[in-house]
């Protein structure tokens, strides 16, 4: 299995933490994955609030590639609705360069009204956006120039400049939760991108949709799906389980304030069925029930638990990719550190072998 580690910069759930020490400490926890030996630094791009302020990623990547030369880096993901496709493909394509061909470009469509507001876009555009800005990107980055004359953006024909020599194939990555992500996802032949928020069999649906459109689209198997998680990893059950019930209890708060989840809005919003149906299951369970669903979802406990749900997650899902973030819902750093730690040397090993397994089948 390829394991990565997602870098949020959140300070909701934190009392007295400043933008700075957030961001100092997330990097430190890059470093610390890079040198113990997982594959891939992963981040989100979000703005403006303490859910998380990471607003441009790529940039974000670009210091990490230099400071940890020898570990892919991706974007998880880019916000297409919010910027213009063809600075995407140059930031992307100048990124590669840097990274010698170790950029993981990942694209989405966004979720909180809050950002769209203050951007000054509109949900009801952002599937149309992103499914007319996606393949512009890929394609441009396959064949050297963007062109584009579809109702959001037209166009003209101009070279991508610096011209990545690596390729991108096999390193496009989608996030998709609803159905029309999902096939937009298939469309694009990359890497479906889910977060690990609901039971995994509740998922399944959706992830062999995935794999019968790409086969369909393409005539060939889905590339392996990526899970981020969020993981509490501990030497003591009792504990770990203590110290998730709390920050992941913590987490789940920050996704209900961010994304308005108990609000009716998405009902109001062309192309977020899905998530109209997830916020009316939140009103419906409350703030606990979505944290005992969420603590199904996710890794924590001991190095021997975490393997044991994701060996589970495993035989439900098939193979997958993994992207480990280790600092949300008021985490200490020092707990952080130490789950971090703990899973490099008693799960990553494991986990790595999976993927050699999978290689040889």
């Amino acid at each position: 299995m390829d394991v990565g580690t997602m870098l949020i910069f959140a300070s909701y759930g934190w009392e007295d933490v400043d933008d700075a020490t957030v961001w100092e400490e997330e990097i430190r926890l890059a470093c610390i994955a890079a040198d113990s030996g997982f594959d891939v630094l992963w981040s989100a791009e979000h703005h403006f609030f303490d859910y998380s302020f990471c607003p441009d990623n790529i940039q974000l990547m670009s210091h990490l590639t230099a400071l940890c030369p020898d570990i892919d880096v991706g974007t998880a993901a880019v916000i297409l609705p919010w910027h213009d496709p063809l600075r995407v493909a140059e930031q992307a394509s100048v990124l590669d360069i840097l990274a010698k061909g170790r950029l993981r470009l990942g694209l989405g469509r966004g979720l909180a009204r809050r950002e769209f507001t203050a951007f000054r876009g509109s949900m009801d555009e952002s599937r149309a956006r992103f499914d007319e800005a996606a393949p512009m990107i890929v394609k441009a980055l396959k064949d050297g120039y963007i062109e584009g004359d579809g109702p959001y953006y037209k166009q003209p024909r101009i070279d991508i400049r610096p011209r990545s020599p690596y390729g991108f194939d096999g390193r496009i990555y989608a996030v998709a939760s609803s159905e029309d992500s999902v096939e937009a996802c298939a469309r694009l032949g990359a890497h479906m991108v889910m977060f690990s928020d609901r039971p995994w069999h509740m998922r399944l649906p959706a992830i062999e949709r995935n794999r019968e459109l790409h086969l369909k689209f393409h005539g060939r198997p889905a590339p392996s799906m990526m899970i981020t998680d969020f993981c509490v990893c501990g030497p003591e059950q009792a504990e770990a389980e203590a110290h998730a019930r709390q920050f992941m209890g913590k987490f789940v708060e920050s996704n209900f304030h961010h994304y308005e989840m108990l609000s009716e809005h998405f009902s109001k919003v062309k192309g977020y069925d899905a998530y109209a149906q997830k916020a009316a299951i939140a009103r419906e369970k409350g703030l606990d029930g979505a944290t005992e669903g969420f603590m199904e979802a996710v890794s924590w406990g001991t190095p021997d638990n975490i393997l044991r749900k994701l060996e589970a997650r495993r035989e439900t899902v098939g193979e997958f990719e993994l992207n480990v973030a280790w600092r949300f819902g008021g985490v200490p750093y020092e707990i952080a550190e130490r789950g971090l730690k703990l899973f490099a040397k008693e799960v990553l090993p494991v986990l790595q072998g999976w993927k050699a397994q999978a290689a040889a089948q």
